[in-house]
Parts: C-alpha cells; sequence; structure tokens
C-alpha cells in the first residue's frame, strides 16, 4: 500500500461540528456562531479547520431557528456541496447533537468522524493532524490540554498505564486527587462510525436537565477499546461565550494574521487590523492604526499609511495611501496617490498614477490615469479625463433633491479653483475653466469658459461699512438687556 493511500484511508470521512446553541450570554438577536471576528463568522473557523485537514464533508448541528441563516453564511465562504446540515430539533446536549449530526451521515462503521465544537476560531488544520492515523488500536481519540487551574473543565482521568479511562465534569469530580488532575479535554475528537453508533444510543442523562453529553463515549467506548488523549496547545482550544471572549479570540487572530503576512514579505508597523478575508501583495507596507476589511486587496509594493480605512478596495500595484483616507467598495490603479484625508466612496475607480489629496470625496465616479484633484474637492457621479487638474474648492453639483446626475469632465481639461459644475453637464478635452466659474451648459473641447459676478469697488467705503456694521451691534445687544 502506497503512502497516499494509508493517508486516504486514516483521515477521517466526515466532520460533524456542533453549532446548535443559542449562545444566550452573548447577548445577542445574532446567533453566536455567526458573529464575526477578523472578517468571518465564528463557525467559519472549524469548518475550515476541518476542510484544510482534507475531510471531504462538514455536517453542521444547527437548532430550527439557526438553520436558514448559517447555511445562507457559510454558503458565501464555502462550496455547498461539502457542507450537510442536520438539525437538533431540542437542545438536549453534546451527545444528542452528535446523534443528530451521525443520523444521516452515510460513512462505512470502520471510517473515522471528526467532532468539533463551533465556538473555536483558533482551532486549524494543524492542531488537528494529531487526531490522523490509524484506528484499529484505538478507535476513539481526543485532544487535551494542560492549564495551571483546571476549574470548570472536564477532566482526562488516565489508568495507571496511561490509558483513558473517561472523562468527568468539574462538577462531578469525586475527590482531591481528581480535582488535582489538570490535563482537561479540548472537546475535538476524532472516532470511529462503527463506534459512534454503538456508543450514542446507550448514553444516559444525569442532570436535571436531561442532557446527553458527549463526553459520557469515552467510558463507554473505553470499557471494550482503547482510547487515546493527545496532549496539545491550549491556546488553539480557546472558546467563546460571551463577546468578551469574542474580542480576546480576534486579537489572538489579528496577530497571527499580521506575523503571517509578515513572514510572507510585508512590512507590518505596530497593530493594523487585517481581515482573514484580505490579501496583501509582497513588499507592501501596512502602517500602525490600519484598518482592511472585507475582500480587500492591496497591491505589490503598495503603502497603506496610519489610520486609514481601507473595505472591499482593490488597490493596485505601488500605491501610496497616505494618513486617514477612506476607500469602500472601489479600485485604485497602479501608481496613484491618495490622501491624507481623502474619502473614496463605494463605486469609485481612480486611474493610475491619479492623485487625490486633502479632502477630496469621490462616489460612482472614474478618474483618468494622471489626473489630480489634491484639495477639498467633491466629485460625485463624474468621469474626470486622464490629466485633468481639478482646482481646490471645486464641487460637482450632482443632486437636485429628487435625482442624480453625471458630470463628464475630458482628458487634459484644467477646472480652476471654486468652481460649481452643475449636473448634468458635460465639458470637453483641453478645456480651461477659469477660477470661480459655475458651469451650467456643455463645453466643448478647446473652449475657455468664465461665469463669475463682475466685482464692484467703492474706494473708502470700508470704514464707514464698519461703522454701521458696529452701530447696528451695539443697538441690538442694547435692546437684548
Amino acid at each position: 500500500m502506497s503512502v497516499t493511500q494509508k493517508e486516504q484511508i486514516e483521515r477521517p470521512a466526515a466532520a460533524i461540528v456542533m453549532a446548535a446553541g443559542f449562545g444566550t450570554r452573548m447577548k445577542s438577536k445574532t446567533p453566536k456562531v455567526l458573529h464575526q471576528l477578523a472578517g468571518r463568522p465564528l463557525v467559519y473557523y472549524p469548518v475550515q479547520a476541518a476542510l484544510a485537514l482534507g475531510v471531504p464533508r462538514v455536517v453542521l448541528v444547527v437548532n430550527p431557528d439557526t438553520h436558514e441563516p448559517i447555511a445562507e453564511e457559510l454558503a458565501r465562504h464555502f462550496d455547498r456541496a461539502r457542507l450537510q446540515f442536520a438539525i437538533q430539533q431540542v437542545p438536549r446536549g453534546t451527545g444528542d447533537a452528535v446523534s443528530a449530526g451521525l443520523r444521516d451521515l452515510d460513512v462505512p462503521d470502520e471510517q473515522a468522524v471528526l467532532i468539533l465544537s463551533g465556538d473555536t476560531p483558533l482551532l486549524t488544520a494543524a492542531d488537528l493532524e494529531p487526531l490522523l492515523g490509524a484506528s484499529e488500536s484505538a478507535p476513539l481519540r481526543l485532544l487535551s490540554f494542560v492549564v495551571d487551574e483546571p476549574r470548570g473543565y472536564g477532566r482526562i482521568v488516565r489508568e495507571e498505564d496511561g490509558r483513558v479511562a473517561r472523562i468527568t465534569e468539574d462538577r462531578d469530580l469525586k475527590d482531591e486527587r481528581e480535582r488535582a488532575i489538570r490535563e482537561v479535554n479540548a472537546g475535538v475528537y476524532a472516532c470511529r462510525a462503527g463506534e459512534l453508533r454503538r456508543a450514542l444510543p446507550a448514553l444516559v442523562p444525569h442532570n436535571a436537565q436531561g442532557e446527553y453529553y458527549l463526553t459520557d463515549i469515552v467510558a463507554e467506548i473505553g470499557a471494550r477499546a482503547r482510547v487515546e488523549a493527545l496532549v496539545s496547545d491550549a491556546r488553539a482550544f480557546l472558546g467563546v461565550n460571551d463577546r468578551a471572549e469574542l474580542a480576546a479570540c480576534e486579537a489572538l487572530l489579528h496577530d497571527r494574521i499580521r506575523k503571517r503576512l509578515a513572514r510572507d514579505g510585508i512590512t507590518i508597523r505596530g497593530t493594523p487590523l487585517i481581515d482573514d478575508t484580505v490579501e496583501v501583495g509582497p513588499d507592501a507596507t501596512i502602517e500602525d492604526g490600519v484598518r482592511l476589511r472585507g475582500k480587500t486587496r492591496i497591491g505589490s509594493s503598495s503603502t497603506v499609511d496610519v489610520g486609514s480605512v481601507l473595505t472591499d478596495a482593490e488597490v493596485g500595484e505601488g500605491v501610496l495611501i497616505r494618513p486617514y483616507t477612506i476607500i469602500e467598495k472601489s479600485r485604485v490603479g497602479a501608481g496613484a496617490v491618495l490622501g491624507p484625508f481623502t474619502h473614496v466612496r463605494p463605486g469609485s475607480e481612480i486611474g493610475e498614477e491619479a492623485h487625490l489629496g486633502n479632502f477630496v470625496e469621490t462616489k460612482q465616479t472614474k478618474v483618468g490615469a494622471r489626473a489630480k484633484a489634491n484639495h477639498l474637492s467633491y466629485l460625485g457621479d463624474a468621469d474626470v479625463g486622464p490629466g485633468a487638474n481639478i482646482g481646490a474648492g471645486t464641487i460637482v453639483c450632482n443632486y437636485d433633491g429628487f435625482s442624480k446626475s453625471r458630470t463628464k469632465i475630458g482628458a487634459r481639461t484644467f477646472v480652476g479653483s471654486d468652481c460649481q459644475l452643475v449636473a448634468p453637464v458635460e465639458i470637453g478635452s483641453d478645456v480651461y475653466v477659469a477660477t470661480g466659474t459655475t458651469v451650467t451648459e456643455d463645453v466643448p473641447d478647446g473652449a475657455f469658459v468664465i461665469g463669475r459676478s463682475r466685482q464692484t469697488t467703492k474706494e473708502g467705503y470700508a470704514e464707514a461699512l464698519r461703522v454701521r456694521l458696529k452701530a447696528q451691534k451695539d443697538a441690538k445687544a442694547a435692546s437684548s438687556k
């Protein structure tokens, strides 16, 4: 038998992920396993760990109320064909949940089934690797870890020869010897399907809630076969029961993401928060205080400076994003320079080597290659041609209170400072728009357009005006006493 064939036989045939809990301690209408951390739902992580291990199918045990939202959310992340759903109609414990998952799972008795919890976001395929192996000598394998303070955990009780005898829950410990045990249950199992089918119906509830505990299968199977507990790193099994634990796990995930990117040749300074869904190219630099969310893609050799927030943004190579820039659902071409304090709103396309500067805002706007808007401008529903220049304080008046219209500005056109472009309007290429102009009509290529009020100067009038205005102010103050 080849090594490849052996590995295929020893790898679990399916995984059951328990995700039916209501998560009342989250104090939220959102199901616990759908709370987001590092850009993905909580339940994504154990499912991904199982699939990355090579498990071909994952059965998620859900309750009737959460079935549909969980299925919809996971369809955004995984091939739906690799997922199954089993409904636990009544919450009767982890043993009952696994029974529900196993019920419609067509796995031969001799093959292993992996069992995971849906609220362990730090679990990876590497953490599950020790469970792989031939199951003839130990049809049930589980993971454990050692803690200094084991209170609240189920203890791994071993016989003198090291064989696992049972798992005893904290409230059921018999004596000081058992209370002193520091090896605890991680809640991760690999068990032959036939043993599961035999052990689960034998479970008996020993509590007022009438719940069936999965941990009881250890003693049930251990009475006739060897059970192995493999000691692992405790950090992999941190679970989430409330918002504080969710935040703690997310902080560890973000740290893991930063280290992975740094190993991939990306400069990470400080503690930027980068979602697991984000991609960053080599030689890029991500500065402190940056937030990268959703499907954001950062091209190689680009820099995202302090305090910038990018959501579903596609950034090309060699882009400089200066501090406190916001980009949402937009594309930025190679070599562009944005910021500081630029706001690129959804639907914008910023061309190669374009410049958008201080307090420039775009929305549903195409800015052509090498075009510039460096100061205090609003460009909404506009098309700005290549090489055009938009002066400081210029705005596109795109909304009349009822509908929005587009403005087109041609290539190499110069728009002076403090202009208003009233949509719908089309300004041709190589046009010069004088400072302070309000453009309300189309302008042909190569034209010069000016539309400002005539200046009136009254020599010597300033002092008289000051006297009159001061008198008005004093009279108003006196009347208010």
